[in-house]
């Protein structure tokens, strides 16, 4: 066994086998499914029925104001300002010129102040209460009518597809594709700085221990270096492993579990619509779903995953030689190591910020070439692979990404096993950037 195989090993099982790993393995995933359930629960519990005392003397929204699961309405001729709480009620709605009201819009009063989502939902109930009565009175046709009508127009959507190269038109769905765009690509971000960063501490802390000095005395700097990125680069991608199958298992657990008109309720709360039509959001909420899983289907998942180990693998050793050049040339300054560490961070903020751009629009100029350059290109790259290969990503973009990464890791890892050789037994002296380019040219 090669002594770069015994480092990796090493590096490897001293770290999968602390509590603090497999705790964090399991405890992670559940977490997030915990605080997601917690979420869902709070949103659904939180959802007032909001009773509204109505006076309206000329009844012009008596037949048309409709009551629903958040906000129901009752006409009472005798409630005002001072009694609608004795009555039950948590408001009063008073039309225009009608008692304490002189003025010419609706008004709305209660004790404590209603939630934002029912305030909207009394606007667009009266809004839409009077429309009826226009169209009733003065144009003298059916609502239900205009209703029907509005409801079969609202009804057409439009099915993106793509055409490739042989003229074969496959579906396309760009939430779905900007989705899994988002989230590749920010576990990439994450890893590029939790793992590089666990690199340059490891680094640090047998440098400050001195265990650095009887390790190089069997092994070169370069090899150590190298074992310390691919064993502590194999424990992230068996911790993102894991926790892609226990997420996938309980999340198709909890989808089981939660009935679909709760779903339907919760996120009726979160974005604020209306909740009149329970069953109907029920029915809408189970066609999305199928809807998505056949969406999901078209997703070609080999390539997907193929090129998300790649650039997981290519973007962690692509910087985290540059950390742990840092950690060599750090003593035990934690402002030292923020200092030197802030250059390599400013390429990894920078892709997020043109990932973001390019969910947007993942065929632009800035896309393709952040996707291409290797310090931006795993999180950009990742951004866009959703979007179809080759139709999106031309394979000749992809090739030249994936050799340009492979180029750019050979790069740094030359540059920091200079700056690591020298850095690794340089005690007592304040390190520089200026300082490590001279270690580079002896």
């Amino acid at each position: 066994m090669s002594k770069i195989s015994i480092i990796i090993q090493r590096e490897y099982l001293s770290r999968v086998r602390k509590k603090t790993f497999i705790l964090s393995t399991i405890l992670t995933p559940l977490a997030m499914v915990a605080v997601l359930g917690a979420v869902i629960w709070i949103t659904v519990k939180n959802v007032r029925n909001e009773k509204v005392a109505v006076v309206d003397p000329q009844g012009v929204l008596k037949s048309t104001l409709p009551s629903s699961k958040s906000v129901s309405y009752q006409f009472v001729a005798d409630a005002d300002t001072g009694n609608y709480t004795d009555k039950g009620f948590t408001a009063i709605l008073i039309a225009p010129n009608t008692g304490i009201n002189k003025g010419s819009n609706f008004k709305l009063v209660s004790e404590k102040s209603l939630s934002r989502m029912s305030n909207e939902r009394i606007e667009r109930d009266i809004s839409h209460a009077l429309e009826n009565n226009l169209i009733s009175t003065q144009l003298k046709i059916d609502p239900a009518l205009i209703d029907s009508l509005k409801k079969q127009a609202d009804g057409v959507s439009i099915e993106a597809v793509k055409k490739d190269e042989l003229g074969e038109l496959s579906s396309s769905n760009f939430d779905l594709a900007s989705g899994l765009g988002y989230i590749t690509a920010f576990l990439i971000y994450i890893t590029l700085f939790v793992y590089g960063v666990m690199v340059m501490r490891g680094v640090m802390e047998e440098k400050t221990n001195r265990i650095a000095e009887v390790i190089i005395s069997s092994v070169k700097p370069f090899e150590l270096m190298v074992g310390k990125i691919v064993g502590i680069g194999a424990v992230g991608l068996t911790q993102f492993l894991i926790w892609i199958v226990l997420l996938f298992g309980l999340s198709t657990a909890m989808s089981a579990l939660i009935p679909a008109d709760v779903m339907a309720q919760a996120a009726q709360a979160s974005n604020g619509m209306p909740g009149g039509a329970g069953n109907a959001q029920a029915s809408d909420a189970i066609r999305n779903i199928a809807n998505a899983q056949a969406t999901l289907s078209t997703i070609n998942w080999p390539v997907l995953i193929g090129c998300f180990i790649f650039y997981f693998l290519g973007g962690y050793l692509f910087y985290a030689s540059l950390f742990a050049a840092v950690g060599s040339a750090v003593n035990e300054d934690a402002q030292d190591a923020q200092s030197l560490t802030f250059p390599i961070t400013i390429p990894i903020i920078l892709a997020i910020v043109i990932m973001i751009n390019s969910i947007n629009d993942p065929s632009s100029s800035l896309a393709t070439w952040a996707s291409i350059i290797p310090f931006t290109s795993p999180i950009v790259m990742m951004s866009r692979i959703p979007f179809g290969v080759p139709d999106t990503v031309p394979y000749w973009q992809l090739g030249l990404s994936m050799l340009l990464l492979v180029a750019g890791f050979l790069a740094t890892s030359w540059l920091s096993a200079k700056i690591y050789r020298t850095g690794i037994l340089m005690y007592g002296k304040k390190p520089s950037w200026k300082e490590m380019l001279k270690w580079v040219n002896r």
